[in-house]
């Protein structure tokens, strides 16, 4: 399936994609589908057909989610990405077919996947330095990320905590995963830091043809 009239923002974090997405549909009236826009269906998924996605949610330890090594982490994260592609496939099918809005997306669709429903012109790949996913984590007032950063204070050596964690947050934000997409065949804005959130927007409508 095709989807025409939706726009695919992927790429590292921090590079912009979910205030574009913000962005472009309060611009033509469209819809955003931010960041996890997935989490409207979990309510309903059967965790043995979604096991990571329902690792988190039968957690009943979370120091256990910050002690895994970085291979463990990176094998969640990468099976978190493909079932959250099912899920997020389901919300746009149902979506294109009772709109003719453009929709703008804050995905986890994998690239190879973007290229067999979607045209180039229609995928946005947004990079910032890997390394800043690592360094600035914790930096950002999600509840979620200030939760984690809290247990791993009060773990028996935060030091050696920490420094597991972000080696876990290495392995997923690695050169060889920032190189996929900088080579991807998609459109790529890389993130400037004195570059404004209106010249970005300039830039990603051009490259879309908005």
């Amino acid at each position: 399936m095709k989807f025409d009239n939706v726009y695919f923002f992927n790429g590292t974090a921090y590079a912009g994609k979910s205030t574009m997405v913000k962005r472009l549909a309060e611009k033509y009236e469209g819809i955003a589908c931010e960041e996890n826009f997935h989490e409207s269906l979990m309510d309903s998924l059967d965790w043995d057909e979604f096991p990571n996605l329902g690792y988190t949610a039968n957690l009943k330890d979370w120091a256990e989610f910050i002690r895994r090594t970085p291979d463990e982490y990176a094998r969640w994260i990468d099976g978190v990405a493909k079932e959250c592609e099912i899920l997020e496939l389901r919300i746009l099918e149902e979506l294109v077919r009772t709109t003719d809005k453009k929709i703008f997306v804050d995905t986890n669709i994998s690239l190879d996947t973007l290229k067999k429903i979607s045209d180039i012109d229609h995928v946005m790949i947004m990079l910032a330095d890997p390394q800043i996913s690592v360094s600035r984590f914790f930096d950002r007032p999600d509840r979620e990320k200030q939760f984690l950063y809290q247990l791993l204070l009060k773990e028996n050596n935060p030091e050696a905590a920490m420094a597991n964690f972000r080696e876990c947050l290495a392995k997923v934000n690695s050169q060889e995963n920032y190189d996929k997409f900088l080579h991807s065949g998609f459109h790529v804005l890389l993130k400037e830091e004195d570059r404004s959130i209106g010249e970005t927007l300039q830039m990603v409508e051009k490259y879309l043809k908005l």
